[in-house]
């Protein structure tokens, strides 16, 4: 039996892991940690919360009583650590938050874990620490970090804080830089599950610039796996890229029409706005570091996992209609409605 922490457990991302990890390591003890803000949303872990397979911490990174009692109390084996703000658009607006969770939160943890001796850290980050790419080419695990937002910014200097753990304590810590994620449970402010609910409330879609963006897509599922991976197998001090198959990489505007055509709905919803700004061009990851080590890939084609991805929307309506109300509305205000 392994002890694992996962922060940001009630988040997208970390939601889908706990989902995993119980199927896959049922014997498992699973610790789920989560502040609960605007995008942490219990429901996501509430079945197995319900059935008493998963142990739910409310608290903050940053919280250093919490933290250290938590850690020195339980030994864990491995911490995944996937709390974070994470959405350019609210670091342009206010970077402080991104620097106080992605940066010193990171910190407060690792030093905890390292404190208290829990066995691996597991950092997840982004590509968007590598920033924008030419038209061709992809990220590899040496590339120059180039962030562009608040956002990758603090990214990176999370996994610079991570990666020097190992470096100067030779402490059991890896980084992963994912691609684009969607799937099940991701918060509407994001490329697809906002233009999938707002086709299906009949409102615009408001699509950056030209549209010409360009994005790896993978589908969550195949990222946790990835991650399980990882922890399990992966070398300690390394960086692991994980993204999508070459056929997941799409224009935004690609993505946009695929929505539209899997809901039956016209193009006239989309509407044009300003690009944001430092707007990076193309992300591309090159995954052939991981698939070497430790014989992973991507199982989902971009067709089936966006099919299964409006699928379950249309399902569970009454999930994100909740979730849009309150702050996410004036959110969404404040970037999309005045961009003409």
């Amino acid at each position: 039996m392994k002890r694992v922490l996962v922060t940001g457990a009630a988040g997208f991302i970390g939601s889908n892991l706990v989902h995993y990890l119980v199927a896959q390591r049922p014997d498992w003890d699973v610790t789920a940690l989560d502040l609960l803000t605007y995008a942490g949303n219990l429901e996501n872990i509430a079945v197995p919360l319900r059935d008493k397979k998963i142990k739910f911490v409310k608290a903050d990174i940053l919280d250093d009583g919490t933290i250290g009692d938590l850690c020195r109390s339980h030994t864990f084996d491995f911490i995944f650590h996937l709390a974070a703000e994470s959405h350019v658009d609210r670091s342009i607006h206010g970077a402080m938050a991104f620097a106080r969770t992605n940066v010193l939160g990171t910190q407060n943890l690792l030093d905890h874990a390292m404190a208290n001796g829990v066995k691996r850290f597991v950092h997840i980050s982004t590509d968007e620490v590598y920033g924008s790419l030419g038209p061709t080419g992809r990220f590899v695990e040496t590339t120059p970090l180039d962030p562009s937002s608040p956002y990758s910014a603090s990214k990176a200097a999370s996994d610079l804080m991570v990666l020097a753990a190992w470096k100067t304590h030779k402490y059991d810590a890896i980084v992963t830089r994912c691609t684009n994620n969607y799937g099940p449970y991701q918060f509407p402010e994001k490329l697809i599950p906002l233009f999938i609910t707002n086709a299906l409330e009949g409102k615009k879609l408001p699509l950056y610039g030209d549209g010409m963006n360009v994005r790896s897509w993978l589908h969550v599922m195949d990222h946790c796996e990835a991650l399980l991976k990882v922890a399990e197998g992966g070398q300690a001090g390394e960086v692991y890229n994980i993204g999508g198959s070459a056929e997941a990489e799409i224009p935004n505007r690609d993505v946009t029409y695929a929505i539209l055509k899997l809901l039956g709905k016209s193009e006239d919803l989309i509407q044009k706005v300003a690009d944001r700004p430092g707007h990076d061009r193309r992300y591309a990851i090159d995954y052939s570091k991981i698939k070497s080590h430790l014989g992973w890939s991507p199982r989902t084609s971009f067709a089936d996992g966006l099919k299964s991805t409006v699928e379950w929307y249309l399902n569970n309506r009454a999930w994100w209609e909740r979730i849009k109300t309150g702050e996410y509305l004036k959110f969404y205000d404040k970037n999309y409605g005045d961009r003409k």
